[in-house]
């Protein structure tokens, strides 16, 4: 399989992925602080919204159907 036709699969993969799960969150940051007694931990989250899944969905059956390409039949 070609780079793009590839590329295009983990796309689709991941696009149907995150629009089944109507968005992905995850930690982007986490700091801790150790106080002796008393641990504090921060976490910043991060959110993939539904329409990035869309839009690399889309993006992914592009690249799947570019990256078949055209082929001359041998003579």
């Amino acid at each position: 399989m070609r780079p793009a036709g590839l590329i295009g699969v983990l796309l689709i993969v991941f696009g149907g992925i995150v629009l089944a799960l109507r968005g992905v969150s995850y930690v982007k940051d986490r700091d801790k602080a150790d106080l002796g007694i008393a641990t504090i931990t921060t976490e910043r989250h991060g959110f993939i919204p539904p329409w990035v899944g869309a839009v690399a969905l889309v993006a992914g059956v592009v690249l799947l159907f570019a990256g078949r390409g055209t082929r001359t039949p041998q003579l």
